[in-house]
C-alpha cells in the first residue's frame, strides 16, 4: 500500500479485484501521458459554475486519480472527499499535496460496494470518468445507491461519462459508454436536470474522445 499506509485525515478501506489493475497504470507512467490526463480543467467549471456558491461546498469525487482538478476546487475553497480504488493513485495526490490541507477524507474505496464508515452529506457528486468503468449491472446499481445514501437534498451530481460515440475501452478495460436518457434514468425522479453538453475530450496522443456533461440536482 506504500504511502497509503501513512496518510493523515480519515481514511476508509474498501478495496475490490480492479485495485492492483490501476496500481499498475498509476505506476507505470508519469500523469502526462496517462490516456486521460487533462491539464485543462475548465469543462468542469462549466458546470459548477451553475451551482450558486459551490466553492464551499462539501464535494465528492468519486474517482480522484491524480488530476490537477484538486488543487483547483482547493484553492477555491471546496471542502474534499477524495476517493480512488488505486492506493497508488492517492499516494501521489497526498505527496503532491505535501500536508497543506489536513482536512481532506480520504477514502480507498470500490465505489459499487456500501460504504463502510458514515459519510458526511455531500453537496456535490464530482464524477468525472469513473462510472463508465463500471460495466456489471450490479456495480451500476451499486454506484447509484451510494450518491442516492450520499447526497444530501439540494444537492448537484456532475456527470462527464463516455458518451454513446465514446471509445468503447479506457485503460485496457471495456466501458460503459452513457446517453443522457440513461443517466437522467439511472438516477430516477428525485434529480432534475439542470445543464448538459457533449464535448470532445482531446487525450495527450491526440485522439478525440466523447463525452456527455450533465448536472443534475436533487429534489427529494
Amino acid at each position: 500500500m506504500g504511502l497509503l499506509s501513512n496518510l493523515s485525515g480519515k481514511l476508509f478501506w474498501n478495496r475490490k479485484s480492479d485495485g492492483p489493475h490501476w496500481d499498475s497504470v498509476f505506476s507505470g507512467a508519469e500523469d502526462s501521458t496517462l490516456g486521460w490526463y487533462e491539464k485543462d480543467a475548465s469543462q468542469t467549471f462549466v458546470l459548477l459554475n451553475h451551482i450558486a456558491g459551490w466553492e464551499n461546498s462539501v464535494i465528492m469525487l468519486p474517482g480522484a486519480g491524480t488530476s490537477v482538478l484538486i488543487e483547483e476546487l482547493l484553492i477555491k475553497g471546496a471542502h474534499l472527499l477524495l476517493n480512488d480504488i488505486s492506493g497508488e493513485a492517492l499516494d501521489r495526490v497526498k505527496t503532491r499535496l505535501q500536508g497543506k490541507y489536513p482536512d481532506i477524507q480520504w477514502l480507498y474505496q470500490d465505489i459499487s460496494q456500501p460504504f463502510q464508515n458514515q459519510i458526511a452529506d455531500v453537496d456535490i457528486w464530482l464524477d468525472r470518468a469513473v462510472l463508465h468503468f463500471l460495466t456489471q449491472e450490479e456495480e451500476i446499481l451499486g454506484y447509484f445507491e451510494n450518491v442516492l445514501a450520499t447526497v444530501k437534498v439540494g444537492g448537484y451530481v456532475f456527470f462527464a461519462e463516455f458518451s454513446e460515440k465514446g471509445a468503447s475501452r479506457c485503460a485496457g478495460l471495456n466501458v460503459h459508454r452513457y446517453s443522457l436518457e440513461e443517466l437522467s434514468q439511472r438516477l430516477g425522479s428525485s434529480f432534475v436536470l439542470k445543464e448538459h453538453f457533449n464535448h470532445d475530450y482531446i487525450n495527450p496522443f491526440g485522439d478525440p474522445r466523447p463525452y456527455v456533461y450533465a448536472l443534475y440536482q436533487r429534489k427529494s
